[in-house]
């Protein structure tokens, strides 16, 4: 995989944090005998509420057994746009509802496309909100929206649709004292795909509960890629800038 798309696919698969101030949090224990509709309800108050944000975020990304780790900056306007520089802004990436897009200054190259690319990288359909939901440990799919039963596995209560989806299956893991997910897992068995985040930890960041540290799988027949993301440097609600301009003479790639 070339430094642009392992770039872009840690862009997109981020977003996450911890903080200057931020404190450590651990689950369990707590109520197992909810309704899946209490649970949905008690996840629904935990969502994260800010309007910008800003982190130093590590990425190991580790594909066919070999490994990069790197730090970049990461920056988010709420429901708008997220944004992530590389060291010495070599490499920018904006996400926006409308689209997806990146420059590379180490080749003179530049993407602008919609979603189907990292759809098809990830096996699942995306968007601006699933992607943002999925980064700051929400669940990808509205859980409001759908009939879900319960049951409980090593002290988590796991959700899932009453109805499973013909081509894919999806399941979440909540803990029961927290109340986050724990874990959210689609499978494909036809196409043999499984994409799993786990968040290993959470942690407190002026009174929002974000994720801290977050494991990311993703398998398609007899490979497997694993991210580690850890959290740095959070600050919420400052005043952020989203520059992005990609340089003339810069030449668009295609990424299928």
């Amino acid at each position: 995989m070339n430094k642009s798309i392992y770039y872009i696919l840690s862009f997109i698969l981020l977003l996450s944090f911890s903080c200057k101030s931020a404190r450590t949090i651990t689950g369990g224990g707590g109520d197992l005998n909810m309704s899946s509709k209490a649970v949905i309800k008690e996840n629904t108050k935990k969502r994260p509420d800010f309007k910008t944000l800003q982190a130093k975020l590590r990425i190991n990304f580790n594909k066919n057994g070999k490994s990069q780790t790197n730090t970049v900056s990461f920056r988010a306007k709420k429901d708008e746009v997220l944004w992530m520089n590389a060291p010495f802004s070599v490499i920018r990436a904006m996400i926006t509802p409308e689209k997806v897009g990146f420059y590379n200054k180490l080749d003179n190259t530049y993407f602008e496309g919609d979603f189907s690319y990292l759809s098809k990288l990830l096996g699942t359909e995306l968007d601006f909100q699933k992607v943002q939901n999925l980064l700051l440990g929400d669940a990808i799919f509205n859980l409001n929206s759908g009939s879900y039963s319960t049951s409980i596995i090593d002290e988590a209560y796991v959700l899932q649709p009453k109805k499973q989806q013909l081509l894919f299956e999806i399941f979440f893991l909540i803990d029961p004292s927290l109340f986050k997910i724990k874990s959210q897992q689609i499978s494909q068995p036809k196409e043999f795909r499984h994409l799993q985040i786990d968040y290993l930890s959470h942690q407190e960041v002026e009174k929002q509960i974000l994720p801290e540290n977050i494991k990311v799988i993703a398998v398609e027949g007899n490979e497997e890629t694993i991210i580690n993301l850890e959290f740095k440097s959070v600050a919420l609600n400052e005043d952020l800038r989203f520059p992005f301009k990609i340089p003339s003479g810069f030449k668009k790639i295609e990424l299928e």
